[in-house]
């Protein structure tokens, strides 16, 4: 008897570790599923590539156009597993947003977290645009043929996230007061939670999707309080809507800065824990206003309310573009001064009414001075009439300028050519103009003798080459 006795308990101990082993190997430490993703919205230039990079641990990013296709490598110490989180990052042009379909699609739509991006170099379009691709976000959801208890059941664990959410550190005290309340919190009779009980203004736009909001750029916070009068209150005004939206669609919030490296060690963290379940331990940070973090399921009107102490030029709910102004730029644009050239016969003929303004009041030659030089050119007439030549020669001279602007057209057709200005001119006429110059200039050098009456008719013919 006593031998089936210890037969008996030998067999129930084996039974026992046979369990043991076999709920292990079924539930515990299970591999890192690779089926999970991240999808990456914002508007153009909001630094959605260089977020990435700085998961990705990649210093040289580069930006694509579309639909791009990244991963990260995660790995579970613990575990001594590793595995990719896919991320999908959508191009900010509105023309790109039937690319979705691609990233997030019926089967991925459970596997899903959406980071919404910002900058903090456009302040004043940061509400609108985190409204805006919420909106599209939604647009496309409701295009998913999502089964309907599949889809309910998502929105039911945003829920229960955010009620079951305890702060770092007080999951070990039994009497925190944090704990206390995420236990009783929301319940009902049957001990499901109510999503009706939630506080004022939370998870009222519940998507089903875990979703984060990222401000990037947050440097240039200085830039803003230097150039621009940014003050203390302009920054928290901003900060209580941003808290206020995230409050609405129950997604955490990061402000972010990939120059100065703040939060984005935090911000992958943040993100294994929420995908993978691994452990995670910093608080909401709100005391660095460069540096702020806020974990889904910390934040609540009362809290935001705080912001409100700091609001003495403007009230909370003024509209966001009337406080966060946009800068008039003004563009400068350097055109090309268009320069239209003067007929040239009305330039001659303006010259020809100075020249007759001033020709009575020329002097006369200096001692010593050419006569050439001081000749009263004008007398000359532009009408090809016949110029009586003047004391000093001046009616040869006016001769020669005047066939400079009038070539004579009429001659014999005998013995012609054609000059450059394309008029016949009579080789017997050019020989008689050359030695008539000739001898003129001639005698004027050798002492301005007053030469006799000019015999050569009006209108002598001179071309370039002819002197």
């Amino acid at each position: 008897m006593p031998e089936e006795v210890s037969k008996t308990a030998d067999d129930s101990k084996k039974n026992l570790w046979s369990q043991i082993l076999s709920d292990v190997q079924n539930n515990g430490n299970p591999k890192l599923p690779s089926c999970k993703q991240v999808l990456v919205l914002g508007d153009n230039e909001c630094g959605k590539t260089t977020i990435v990079a700085k998961l990705q641990g990649v210093e040289d990013p580069k930006k694509g156009s579309g639909l791009e296709y990244a991963y990260i490598d995660v790995r579970d110490d613990y575990r001594d597993d590793q595995t990719r989180l896919s991320v999908w990052v959508l191009d900010g042009d509105p023309g790109h947003n039937d690319l979705l379909k691609f990233a997030l699609s019926e089967e991925t739509f459970q596997h899903t977290l959406v980071i919404l991006t910002v900058t903090m170099t456009a302040p004043w379009s940061i509400l609108e645009q985190l409204q805006h691709w919420a909106s599209v976000l939604a647009d496309h959801l409701d295009k998913l043929k999502v089964d309907v208890d599949l889809r309910q059941s998502r929105r039911q664990h945003i829920v229960k996230m955010w009620q079951e959410y305890i702060e770092p550190g007080d999951e070990l005290d039994p009497a925190s007061p944090m704990k206390r309340s995420s236990r009783t919190f929301g319940e009902g009779e049957d001990g499901l939670e109510d999503a009706t009980s939630l506080p004022e203004g939370t998870l009222t736009n519940n998507l089903g999707l875990d979703i984060v909001v990222v401000v990037t750029k947050t440097d240039y916070i200085q830039t803003l309080e230097k150039e621009q009068d940014y003050r203390d209150e302009h920054l928290d005004f901003m900060q209580q809507w941003i808290r206020k939206f995230c409050l609405q669609y129950g997604a955490a919030l990061f402000y972010t800065s990939a120059k100065e490296d703040k939060n984005c060690d935090l911000l992958y963290k943040y993100l294994t824990h929420r995908i993978y379940g691994f452990p995670f331990r910093t608080p909401a940070l709100v005391v660095e206003k460069d540096a702020v973090f806020i974990p889904s399921g910390w934040d609540n009107m009362n809290k935001i309310r705080i912001l409100y102490e700091n609001l003495h030029t403007c009230k909370p709910d003024d509209y966001f573009r009337d406080i966060i102004v946009q800068p008039t730029t003004r563009k400068t644009i350097n055109r090309e001064t268009e320069l239209l050239a003067e007929d040239e016969q009305n330039f001659l003929g303006r010259q020809q009414q100075i020249l007759f303004a001033g020709g009575n009041n020329l002097p006369g030659p200096r001692l010593g001075e050419s006569p050439i030089r001081s000749t009263p050119l004008g007398k000359a007439t532009l009408d090809g009439s016949k110029v009586v030549s003047s004391p000093g020669g001046e009616g040869v001279l006016a001769n020669f300028f005047n066939s400079l602007l009038h070539k004579k057209t009429g001659s014999s057709p005998g013995n012609s050519l054609v000059n450059k200005s394309g008029g016949p001119e009579s080789l017997n006429e050019k020989a008689a103009m050359r030695s008539d110059a000739a001898a003129e200039l001639d005698r004027l050098a050798r002492g301005g003798k007053k030469p006799g009456p000019s015999s050569g008719s009006g209108g002598i013919d001179f071309n370039a080459s002819d002197c």
